[in-house]
């Protein structure tokens, strides 16, 4: 299922978006993206599941990521789960999820990169690589640079995420980035099938 995990990744915002979450995946699918991630953090574990359900139905081809919650993953077969560096361990979200199940990781090191690799994570997520607002609990910005490095030691995709524009997304794909995603950069526009499309272009076009 690794091969999905390339190209504009897209991440649901229930706070940002214009049109509603079900209408912006359908964009995304028109677009070609090929790996969906639902975040959603103040809805009660209820309606997390039904959303989850809806876009289980929707996404016929590609992946299906759940933020933080396994229980959810779970409970609607997602394709997999996302993580971060506060939430349960890989190797017991492992033990949990199946060996089919995509694990997701957030990074801010290569520390953490290399620990989340060994102990079974599917691709890593690092962020911030710029400044962003979209997550008010960011850490710094990592900077490009840090996708080079690396590059030089996984052998898992690397998920671009914080801050990218189309004016630097260029730089995060040159730098190595198997996947990127820009939350506002396309959710708050009226048209998010054209917006995920100019982010794809750059991979399509191999630059």
């Amino acid at each position: 299922m690794r091969e999905f995990i390339k190209g504009y990744y897209f991440i649901t915002d229930s706070h940002i978006s214009i049109r509603g979450i079900f209408e912006d995946v359908k964009a995304a699918i028109n677009a070609g993206v090929r790996i969906f991630q639902y975040r959603e953090k103040d809805k009660s574990t209820r309606e997390m599941f039904h959303e989850a359900m809806e876009l289980r139905k929707l996404i016929k081809i590609g992946l299906l990521i759940i933020n933080d919650r396994i229980d959810i993953a779970l409970a609607v077969d997602a394709d997999g789960v996302h993580i971060g560096q506060d939430d349960m361990p890989v190797s017991i979200t492992r033990r949990l999820v199946g060996k089919n199940k995509i694990i997701g990781v957030t990074v801010h090191t290569l520390r953490q990169a290399l620990k989340a690799e060994r102990e079974g994570a599917d691709y890593i997520g690092v962020s911030p690589i710029f400044k962003t607002t979209t997550k008010p609990d960011a850490q710094k910005p990592v900077g490009v640079e840090i996708i080079s490095e690396l590059k030089g030691y996984l052998h898992i995709p690397i998920v671009a995420i914080g801050g990218i524009t189309l004016k630097n997304a260029k730089d995060v794909v040159c730098a190595g980035a198997d996947a990127i995603c820009a939350i506002s950069a396309v959710l708050t526009k009226e048209d998010v099938e054209t917006e995920i499309r100019k982010f794809q272009s750059l991979f399509n076009k191999g630059d």
